[in-house]
């Protein structure tokens, strides 16, 4: 039975860029048909009934029709503006740095529930306030699970013998996580990882948001883990986010 030409979804904006006189192209993610471009026409005219609703870092309730080339958007309703998330320059670039990994771990027209759960699920996070480096570690962390990559901090990914608290610790994305002392390797001084982001590590996986958003840690640590898990995903997915310099200097600002 061939799928019904008209079809309603919720719908997170990915990406977007302006075609032709008035119209836009769209990466919509949706939790049943995964990801899917759509063309919303006559958009950007002043008189749009859809302009001002089609925005990103919202959740909408969407009405399309299928095309040859991309489904025609004919209508948007907002369920979920998440305005909190916008009064935060640091939050708004995390938001945009989290659906650009998003966008990076899906394929189009494949069922993403999951995926699309957690997306939402950090966007309410800084729309709530919590702070936006623990939202993207835990968003990381939690992408890596659903992408089958769950990066391994109890056990040496060589020998998988269980980490001695008391041993040197080595970073190593293409094993998948890290390598203990005794297992030959690239050297400490090139991708060593303290104790302390260890354990963090391990938080981040373990424990739930109310938990971690309440941990008070140096920024040294804090930082040392965003360093392992940006170096994680970059072999994951195969390349840097392109949002991560906007966001870098956003907090630098």
């Amino acid at each position: 039975m061939p799928a019904p030409r008209l079809y309603v979804t919720d719908a997170i904006v990915l990406t977007r860029f302006d075609y032709g006189e008035a119209d836009r192209i769209m990466t919509l993610f949706t939790p049943a048909f995964g990801k899917l471009k759509a063309i919303a026409k006559g958009v950007r005219r002043t008189k749009s009934r859809l302009g001002g609703s089609l925005e990103p870092l919202a959740e909408l309730r969407v009405a399309l029709a299928r095309g040859r080339t991309f489904d025609v958007v004919t209508q948007v309703q907002v369920s979920h503006a998440w305005l909190h998330l916008r009064d935060s320059l640091e939050s708004t670039a995390t938001a945009w740095y989290l659906a650009e990994l998003a966008d990076r771990s899906l394929e189009e027209r494949h069922e993403a529930e999951g995926l699309y759960a957690l997306l939402r699920h950090a966007y309410e996070l800084l729309d709530a306030g919590m702070d936006a480096g623990r939202v993207a570690r835990w968003y990381e962390m939690r992408l890596a699970d659903e992408l089958g990559v769950r990066p391994e901090v109890d056990r040496c990914v060589e020998c998988d013998r269980m980490l001695d608290a008391d041993e040197a610790f080595r970073w190593v994305p293409p094993l998948g996580g890290v390598l203990c002392s005794r297992c030959p390797g690239p050297p400490a001084d090139r991708a060593g990882l303290s104790l302390e982001a260890l354990k963090l590590l391990k938080a981040y996986q373990r424990l739930d948001v109310e938990a971690l958003a309440a941990l008070r840690l140096p920024a040294a640590v804090e930082a040392e883990v965003e360093q392992a898990m940006r170096d994680f995903l970059r072999y994951s997915l195969e390349r840097d986010a392109r949002s991560l310099p906007f966001l870098d200097e956003v907090r630098r600002g």
